[in-house]
């Protein structure tokens, strides 16, 4: 089990060179990840497994030499301990049952979003640090390994006053949105979530018009001259007033 202040090694088993460097990007923009190497194939995967010993495995189905269902039998056959996220254009009933008879962690389908992808890696952090037990382990805790809640069902039993939030929307994500909103002094708009969190401008426009209706932000509708007005989200405070509509502030040139 790494520790705090290193890096979850992460081995890419792709055949397709442009989608082994957005699988690179993807992987390395996620905090505590890194990529060790890359495999256009499983045989030459299952050298570098050899080699560099990583922690993850993000691997392919249809590859050239030797497949991604082939490559994980193998991985397990000669019981190395990595763990491994399959990320691929399969979507068949057989293979996704057995890749995840053989251990995989988690099956994402191309093509994805980097959301996704992150969610998938921040899932797997928390396994990591969920496992890294001293001694015996409590029921509870083996429960939670075997039987793991989404972010959403954890902050619903944590909260049970709180709403359930909709269908697509994720509480890490949420999280992750409202820090940035409230560690800046100016009001954000959807543009500068985007990027700051790492998703698209239409998702970051999903969850803040859910932090709105919410109570959690306000939208203040900023007109700075000539063109479109522009929304921006700040948090919402004791001290405000409250109030169903954002405020509209009218900016000088």
């Amino acid at each position: 089990m790494e520790k705090d202040n290193e890096n979850i090694r992460v081995l890419i088993m792709e055949d397709d060179p442009m989608v082994q460097e957005i699988n690179k990007q993807f992987i390395e923009r996620v905090p505590g990840f890194v990529v060790v190497g890359i495999a256009a194939n499983g045989a030459d995967g299952l050298k570098l497994v050899n080699e560099l010993a990583p922690d993850l495995v993000i691997i392919d189905i249809f590859m050239p030499i030797q497949d991604g269902v082939k490559t994980l039998m193998e991985l397990r056959a000669a019981k190395h301990a990595v763990d491994v996220i399959v990320v691929t254009a399969a979507k068949d009933k057989t293979t996704i049952q057995s890749m995840l008879r053989n251990g995989a962690m988690d099956y994402v389908i191309k093509p994805f979003q980097f959301e996704r992808i992150k969610q998938s890696l921040e899932n797997y952090r928390e396994f990591r640090r969920r496992i890294d037990w001293e001694g015996n382990a409590s029921q509870d805790e083996v429960d939670q390994l075997l039987f793991r809640k989404s972010p959403e069902k954890e902050q619903a039993d944590a909260n049970p006053g709180r709403a359930v939030l909709p269908k697509g929307l994720h509480a890490v994500t949420m999280e992750q949105i409202m820090r940035q909103i409230e560690k800046e002094s100016q009001p954000l708009s959807a543009d500068d979530v985007a990027e700051r969190v790492g998703i698209a401008r239409v998702t970051a426009r999903r969850y803040l018009d859910y932090l709105e209706k919410s109570g959690s932000v306000r939208m203040d509708v900023i007109y700075g001259g000539v063109g479109r007005p522009t929304n921006r989200y700040v948090r919402v405070t004791p001290q405000d007033t409250g109030g169903t509509g954002g405020r509209e502030r009218h900016d000088r040139l």
